[in-house]
């Protein structure tokens, strides 16, 4: 069994799919590791602690995939990045798989297994695999630093003998993984945090984290949430009351972190124009949804904007602006998920089709697109 490891295509892209630990845990699964030459640079890990824990290095992507039974990357594989590649071959990624026809099209054709980590489903046994739990968790309090690097005050309360400073006062939007950990993050930095979220369920974990819960809690508030503990999308009517209670809100905010997502749909609209406008110059808005067109009507993907003396953060790639750390967290999860595709005794991949985590993440199969969900329409 060989498993490539391959560096990364996109220039935003800092993380890298296995660290010298799980090169370590995968040699004792029987596997010959090959990283391809740098994979590891911007993560902080040289070529020679991959080559200390066991694994070979690869001058080149092609010479990684040589005979490769499973290639491991953070990101779907570039156009023409699986050339020579093994028919058959597992391919183990974020795939970002909405509304990506083509992409999804060419990695049938390729003739490989293509799996979608994020696609995990939220079950015990998968929480370990739970690749947007481990970024998210790392977004959220990424978020709360970016957002207090651009505010040009303390966050804590300090009374010196020159006055008091006041704290900061920070509103998350979004209760999920990523904004507990604004929450949990921004109270450590001693700001008064307030969070408000469409799920009934987040109200009692933001008190828990000594946050004040923000919404209007109506019957249709009570029925907000699937049974995969995801956001719904909320009725007009709910939103436009939602809305009235957050302007109010956001006025008085000196930092708002957005991190609304529902899979597969983009960002819902929550700060407006006129929201920014009604904040302090001095002000900071961070949008973590901006790859999916942003929760902040003037946010821009990749760049930090100002408008009224409001500034809009919308960087890319939040989990990989802490690249060492979200390397570490995402190979784990992928180990977790190579563990249960391998049979100890024989120490050979042995992939149960029918095993709930394989058919929840499996997109391509012997030349077709199988995962329901990413049918061709005809």
């Amino acid at each position: 069994m060989r498993i490539a490891v391959l560096s990364e295509t996109d220039g935003a892209e800092t993380r890298v799919s296995a660290t010298p630990e799980t090169v370590k845990k995968y040699k004792s699964l029987g596997a010959d590791v090959v990283v391809q030459a740098g994979a590891g640079a911007k993560a902080g890990i040289p070529d020679a602690e991959f080559e200390a824990a066991g694994a070979s290095v690869a001058k080149s992507a092609q010479d990684a995939l040589k005979d490769a039974d499973v290639v491991l990357k953070v990101r779907r594989p570039a156009e023409g990045e699986l050339t020579g590649v093994k028919p058959g071959a597992l391919v183990i990624a974020i795939m970002d798989p909405y509304g990506q026809d083509a992409a999804l099209k060419a990695l049938a054709d390729a003739h490989v297994s293509a799996f979608a980590m994020e696609l995990m489903p939220r079950i015990t046994r998968a929480q370990v695999m739970d690749v947007l739990s481990s970024q998210a968790n790392l977004a959220g309090y990424r978020a709360v630093i970016d957002g207090s690097a651009e505010y040009g005050r303390a966050m804590p309360m300090m009374m010196t003998a020159a006055g008091t400073v006041p704290a900061a006062r920070v509103f998350v939007m979004g209760a999920g993984v990523a904004g507990l950990q604004a929450i949990a993050t921004a109270r450590r930095l001693g700001a008064v945090v307030t969070a408000t979220d469409v799920r009934p369920a987040a109200k009692e974990q933001v008190e828990s984290l000594g946050a004040k819960f923000i919404a209007v809690e109506d019957d249709e508030f009570k029925q907000a949430e699937t049974a995969g503990g995801y956001a719904k999308e909320m009725s007009d009517a709910y939103k436009a009351k939602q809305a009235e209670l957050v302007a109010s809100h956001i006025a008085k905010q000196d930092i708002v972190i957005t991190t609304a997502l529902i899979p597969g749909r983009p960002a819902p609209k929550l700060v407006s124009r006129a929201m920014v406008e009604s904040m302090k110059p001095g002000s900071v808005v961070v949008d973590l949804a901006v790859e999916r067109g942003g929760n902040c009507e003037l946010a821009q993907a990749g760049q930090v904007v100002e408008h009224n003396g409001v500034k809009i953060v919308g960087h890319l790639n939040v989990p990989g602006r802490l690249a060492a750390s979200a390397s570490s967290l995402y190979a784990k999860n992928l180990y977790a998920f190579v563990e249960t595709l391998v049979d100890k005794e024989t120490k050979a991949l042995a992939v149960k089709w029918d095993d709930e985590l394989v058919k929840a993440t499996c997109l391509t199969r012997d030349g077709a697109i199988v995962h329901t969900a990413f049918q061709p329409t005809a």
